[in-house]
């Protein structure tokens, strides 16, 4: 009888200690949110719906527009995306269902680690110093203004970031395929292509989807290797090649220079923006995964 309530009561506790923590995690997000709309109070009440809007950002005359981060923001996160989705689930398919274990399997897992761990600052000396020189000889052969920094070398930076993310939850999502289905697919005389296309993608598309959700958020918050390359310019970009700037970067560069109110808000105004463009893409991101889920079943 006494064991029963001991272990009764471990499981309460155990399960009042999963709330608690839920509990804390959710008004810990609400807090922030809170924080952040507070203090953009001040630039809200001067601009309005016009910080959105605006295409100007000029401290000294007192002109706050937010758009060309916006846009800048989106238009990197979306490109790095484009770029790493089809490296990553190369990479993913093949340690899962081709190499599986080895010497190759373990030099592949073992470099796609490594990228996780290295600080974004050395991503952001790498591309400064090897790829934007590179892109520079690329606009002058095409005759397009040679910038070097712009929104295509912050994009190609990104990606090389982001791409341990989705193809380390790919890989885990695909090798969790069950073998009794693959096996016959095989007896039926499916190849290793057909398999992989018809069986394992769309079994694991599902988690396939929540990798590169978790990879896109990772995109729209990078700070200081996209400050290095994309250029830091204010200006809406009118191609890809041009230098433009982020929400993250534009915070970075100006915080400490926020010296009157109004311009302090309008950087917390934007960080709020980026929360809530964030929270956006999830919500979305989320409803995919369930319909797809749904479809499957």
């Amino acid at each position: 009888m006494m064991k029963k309530i001991i272990k009764l009561n471990g499981d309460k506790i155990f399960k009042a200690v999963l709330n608690l923590a839920a509990l804390t995690l959710s008004l810990l997000v609400i807090g922030i949110f809170i924080t952040l709309l507070v203090s953009s109070f001040p630039s809200m009440m001067e601009f309005g719906f016009h910080f959105i809007t605006g295409t100007t950002w000029d401290p000294v005359m007192g002109e706050y527009g937010a758009l060309p981060f916006l846009v800048g923001t989106l238009i990197t996160s979306f490109i790095a995306l484009f770029i790493s989705f089809p490296v990553s689930i190369t990479i993913s398919i093949l340690l899962s269902e081709y190499l599986q274990s080895g010497v190759l399997y373990n030099y592949f897992k073992s470099s796609v680690e490594l990228l996780a761990g290295i600080p974004s600052i050395i991503y952001g000396f790498w591309g400064l110093f090897i790829l934007v020189p590179v892109i520079r000889e690329f606009q002058i052969m095409f005759d397009i203004a040679p910038y070097g920094v712009g929104i295509l070398t912050a994009s190609l930076i990104m990606s090389l970031m982001i791409i341990p993310y989705s193809a380390t939850i790919a890989y885990e999502v695909i090798s969790l395929t069950p073998n009794d289905i693959k096996e016959a697919a095989y007896s039926l005389g499916a190849t290793k292509f057909e398999v992989i296309r018809k069986i394992v993608l769309p079994t694991s598309a599902s988690g396939i989807i929540a990798g590169v959700l978790l990879s896109l958020g990772r995109a729209l918050g990078e700070t200081m290797a996209v400050t290095m390359v994309i250029g830091n310019s204010n200006m809406l970009p009118d191609n890809i090649f041009a230098p433009g700037n982020t929400m993250a970067s534009v915070i970075a560069n100006e915080f400490t220079e926020a010296t009157s109110e109004v311009y302090l808000s309008a950087l917390i105004e934007i960080g709020l923006l980026l929360m809530i463009v964030t929270g956006i893409i999830n919500l979305a991101g989320k409803y995919i995964i369930k319909k797809m889920t749904l479809g499957a079943d």
